[in-house]
């Protein structure tokens, strides 16, 4: 069993944010896959499956995320390593899309809240957002939407990323760092 999950905040006014970009990817891979909606309450998420893949997105909103988490992984008896978490990340330039097995939360509090609650060795598939001029501006800026230059590129970013996903169900990391790694937005032009 894989379990997907994309970080974000629930409720219409985070739908378009920096910190939501996980959960586009989950709604994305969810329409390609026509996923059915099995979420309970316990789940503290909405929770989707098709054969032997999941898709979750934790709705305890970021800081909390690791809950969720944490109780699906417990009733579906999921390994650490099928494990693959879609979230947005300040220390890359926007379009910037990188794979890595375990590391730091590097500040980020949904994965902090995820090291906590199940340990640090899952895949993270890390979507740059940019950064904000003063670190001050941080949680202002991944709960702001993103910018009218950035917002055409958004639709094939998410498609980028929902693609990378799916082949992780059947590539090695290491395959799917070298077909779909990108260093900033101009990686998907052309």
């Amino acid at each position: 069993m894989t379990l997907f999950v994309g970080l974000g905040n629930p409720g219409s006014q985070y739908e378009e944010t920096r910190h939501n970009i996980g959960f586009r990817v989950i709604d994305r891979l969810v329409d390609d896959l026509g996923a059915r909606n099995i979420s309970k309450n316990a789940f503290e998420g909405e929770l989707y499956r098709v054969a032997n893949t999941l898709f979750l997105k934790p709705t305890t909103f970021m800081n909390l995320s690791g809950r969720s988490v944490a109780t699906v992984k417990r009733f579906f008896k999921i390994e650490l390593d099928d494990i693959i978490v879609v979230h947005d990340d300040i220390d890359l330039p926007f379009g910037a899309v990188r794979f890595k097995k375990g590391g730091g939360h590097g500040g980020h509090n949904g994965l902090r809240s995820l090291d906590a609650e199940i340990g640090k060795e899952y895949i993270r598939v890390r979507v740059g957002v940019g950064k904000p001029e003063h670190k001050s501006q941080v949680a202002d800026y991944v709960l702001h939407d993103f910018s009218a230059e950035e917002s055409p590129y958004l639709k094939g970013l998410v498609e980028h990323v929902a693609k990378a996903c799916k082949a992780l169900l059947h590539e090695t990391l290491i395959e799917v760092k070298s077909k779909y790694s990108l260093k900033s937005i101009e990686g998907l032009e052309g």
